[in-house]
């Protein structure tokens, strides 16, 4: 099975614009990104609405695709991508433009998902510790929570706090129950993207604004990677800053 990376990548972001291009140890973000996961995959190409991030990836001699300014998601920039591209690849990696630190181990969980034919889509998840701060792990909206089945397939993502632990405190419920975070990194048979892409926003994400619950409320299966190695997602300058820190 081949696999082909894509690194959506848009200058325009609310929260941080020209993220993809913020210096991280001397290299543009995007960069480091694509030098970190670049042998994990069979093909690696950044797909971008931006001439400068265009530009940008040419210099580093990396392959980068030039897709629509319209589109809401990674994925959606992702399907383009794929279809410029022409290829026969049998699966489909969203890789996060603002996750620098992410593994190769953490890619070879994804790809080891389609090792059975039933996959549609897969994810990564990690448990939190369970010496994390309540508030800054399970009441942060800004990191989404996921609920599995017992056949590690995602059953519900959300912002809010889920599984609800009844009758313990909450400085208690770390150690009382297994809670996921999710990594958003993705997996797609090729097939199977170019559907999710063609359905229109579902009622559960336009209410919590994750647009994996558009696919789960369509009938969609998510398998979940179990990884326990920490990666940083760079939301903001702050993100930055904690970052090259780590560099330096």
């Amino acid at each position: 099975m081949k696999f082909l990376g894509i690194i959506p990548a848009r200058f325009a972001s609310t929260r941080f614009p020209g993220k993809p291009l913020a210096d991280l140890g001397g290299k543009p973000m995007v960069q480091r990104v694509y030098e970190q996961v670049r042998a994990s995959v069979d093909e690696l190409v950044v797909a971008t609405d931006d001439q400068r991030i265009f530009h940008a990836v040419q210099r580093f001699g990396g392959h980068v695709v030039l897709t629509s300014q319209a589109h809401q998601s990674g994925t959606d920039r992702c399907y383009e991508a794929f279809l410029q591209l022409n290829t026969t690849f049998e699966v489909v990696i969203n890789i996060q433009g603002d996750e620098p630190f992410i593994q190769p181990a953490q890619i070879e969980l994804l790809k080891n998902c389609f090792s059975t034919n039933d996959t549609q889509i897969a994810t990564l998840v990690k448990p939190f510790e369970t010496d994390a701060a309540f508030e800054q792990t399970l009441l942060n909206p800004n990191t989404p929570k996921v609920v599995l089945n017992n056949r590690n397939e995602a059953m519900y993502f959300s912002r809010s706090i889920i599984p609800y632990v009844r009758g313990e405190e909450h400085a208690e419920w770390l150690n009382t129950h297994t809670f996921y975070k999710h990594i958003g990194l993705y997996a797609y048979r090729a097939d199977i993207l170019k559907e999710i892409t063609a359905l229109p926003q579902s009622s559960l994400e336009q209410a919590e604004r994750l647009e994996q619950l558009r696919w789960l409320q369509n009938g969609y299966k998510i398998k979940a990677a179990i990884t326990h190695q920490e990666t940083i997602g760079i939301d903001t300058p702050d993100d930055l800053e904690k970052a090259k820190a780590i560099y330096a």
